[in-house]
């Protein structure tokens, strides 16, 4: 009887997650569409969203606390056993650059993951001015949502960051016009943010009254 033949570890197809990353103040159900697009689409094992520490392009904006952020990603997500969260940025200090993010997460994940971090065409078309774009497409690969408006001139961004075609992807999602900067101005005015945001999220803001002052 022939011996079993095992398979070496580095003959294991990798793990494919997917990241998204962002403020998450709130998070609404555009997030939640984009997420599970970017899993079916591309075939992830799961998708882990990182809300984001201090977020350096936000330094003069006021944030929400982070916990409260924390909180609302995890019962947006609640419903749904392929999505995960990560206090990653939340726990470390200073500016959350992704490049570092995603730095951290493969330490945390070990080299048996490819890692997929989802963003909007809009976000990959100014991706030159990005912290360390060149070690970001060495990390990962990026997953572009399209975005109306937005154009990326892909020959262009290849000229100026060798290999980056490479290591771009891009997904269809619906178009949902919901924004959390919207959301937070409904809030003030007194309007319904119903179905822009899951019930529980909904729920948590008045409870902790979220959003109430400018």
């Amino acid at each position: 009887m022939e011996p079993v033949k095992q398979t070496s570890p580095r003959a294991q197809k990798k793990r494919r997650i997917g990241v998204l990353g962002g403020t998450f103040d709130p998070i609404h159900i555009a997030h939640l569409a984009i997420a599970e697009d970017a899993r079916t689409q591309l075939g992830l094992d799961k998708v882990v969203f990182v809300p984001a520490g201090l977020p350096p392009h936000k330094m003069d904006v006021h944030v929400s606390p982070a916990e409260h952020r924390l909180a609302m990603v995890k019962l947006a997500i609640a419903g749904n056993p392929h999505f995960e969260v990560s206090r990653v940025d939340i726990d470390r200090f200073g500016p959350c650059y992704t490049v570092d993010t995603i730095a951290l997460l493969h330490e945390e994940w070990g080299p048996d993951v490819e890692i997929y971090f989802i963003m909007g065409s809009d976000s990959l078309a100014d991706l030159l001015t990005w912290h360390r774009p060149d070690r970001l497409i060495r990390l990962c690969r990026l997953v572009a949502v399209d975005r109306p408006g937005y154009q990326v001139d892909m020959a262009e961004l290849e000229r100026c960051l060798p290999g980056v075609s490479q290591r771009v992807v891009f997904i269809n999602s619906p178009q949902l016009d919901v924004s959390s900067t919207d959301i937070q101005r409904r809030v003030r005015a007194g309007e319904s943010i119903k179905y822009q945001v899951p019930e529980a999220v909904e729920q948590y803001i008045y409870e902790h009254g979220l959003y109430r002052d400018a």
